[in-house]
């Protein structure tokens, strides 16, 4: 979440017009994250998110994002509901920017997630990959092995002034991720793509929501696991640790198994995630627009993570044993 787009207190009241949420009593952004403008409303009615839509998200992709929330929270997953309007529409405009007010979800996210965080996603995203199982609607990956590339191009020039060699690091993980060894018979469905701790509230130790759908897709099942591998089981230090990898496998493992391929695939899935965060992160590095209430996130925590996962020859690295999963 960030601000990119200011708006006018009177082009809200006008927009709230449109909603039976009651009359603003105030409103704020929320400066955290990289892609859209978010704020915290407070109305008569309660507290409200409203989301403007940015130019990395094109509009004829929203309908998939509403529409898997809504699924999502039609079955039992807590994650945000788009409100309707009173003309019965979930996306309007403000601003001349595509826009949508969501529900409010109590909760926080974990600063320094500890094994049972890490256990509560890991049980959060299997459901979530369950309860997506008949969700109807489709969207590719734009951000899998083919789009990488492209972001290389964007941030190549200007790469080592991140870091010494940093460039020549890239393409030479690019040639090797883009040489015909990436998967293509691994179970697939709906994935969040971007479950990152800022992107699940906990009431305590238990998760209270799954938030911010823009990079939800359909791909391999075992890819989103990779990538809240990454996420979710590093130190501040970017170590790796075991013991929370442990967990966050276990409890997914108890509510939708992985198979024995899937196991034998993650090193590499996870490999390729910590090459395709490192990509966007160093491009919204460079590329932060001026005067944005934005904070990018350092590109270099995914240099140290994907040196990591370039050293792991099998799941048993992550603490796990195979076949099968902990219990």
């Amino acid at each position: 979440m960030a601000v990119y787009t200011d708006v006018a207190a009177d082009e809200l009241a006008e927009f709230l017009g449109a909603y039976d949420i009651g009359e603003v009593l105030s409103y704020k952004g929320i400066a955290e994250g990289v892609e859209n403008s978010n704020f915290l409303l407070h109305t008569t009615a309660g507290y409200f998110i409203l989301t403007l839509y940015e130019k990395r998200v094109a509009k004829s992709e929203l309908p998939f994002f509403l529409g898997l929330m809504t699924h999502l929270a039609s079955r039992g997953i807590i994650c945000p509901e788009p409100l309707r309007n009173k003309s019965g529409d979930a996306l309007s405009s403000l601003s001349g920017r595509p826009a949508v007010i969501i529900n409010f979800l109590e909760g926080i996210w974990p600063r320094k997630p500890n094994a049972a965080h890490c256990a509560g996603v890991g049980e959060a995203l299997a459901k979530m990959h369950l309860a997506g199982r008949d969700f109807a609607m489709t969207r590719a990956n734009a951000l899998s092995v083919s789009g990488w590339r492209p972001l290389f191009e964007q941030a190549a020039s200007r790469a080592d002034e991140v870091q010494h060699g940093l460039r020549d690091f890239l393409r030479a993980e690019l040639d090797y991720l883009e040489a015909g060894i990436w998967p293509n018979d691994l179970p697939q469905g709906v994935i969040h793509a971007d479950l990152f701790p800022d992107n699940v509230f906990f009431l305590g130790e238990k998760v209270s929501g799954l938030i911010d759908f823009t990079f939800a897709c359909n791909d391999m099942l075992a890819y989103d696991v990779a990538i809240c591998l990454n996420a979710w089981c590093f130190e501040s230090d970017n170590s790796f640790n075991i013991t929370k990898a442990r967990a966050f496998l276990g409890a997914y493992g108890r509510v939708r198994a992985l198979s024995e391929a899937e196991q034998n695939a993650l090193p590499l899935l996870a490999r390729g995630s910590a090459l395709r965060f490192l990509l966007t992160r160093l491009v919204d590095f460079l590329n932060v627009p001026e005067g944005a209430l934005v904070r990018p996130k350092d590109p270099l925590e995914y240099v140290r993570k994907l040196r990591f996962q370039q050293s792991v020859a099998g799941i048993r690295d992550y603490g796990v044993e195979t076949p099968g999963l902990p219990a």
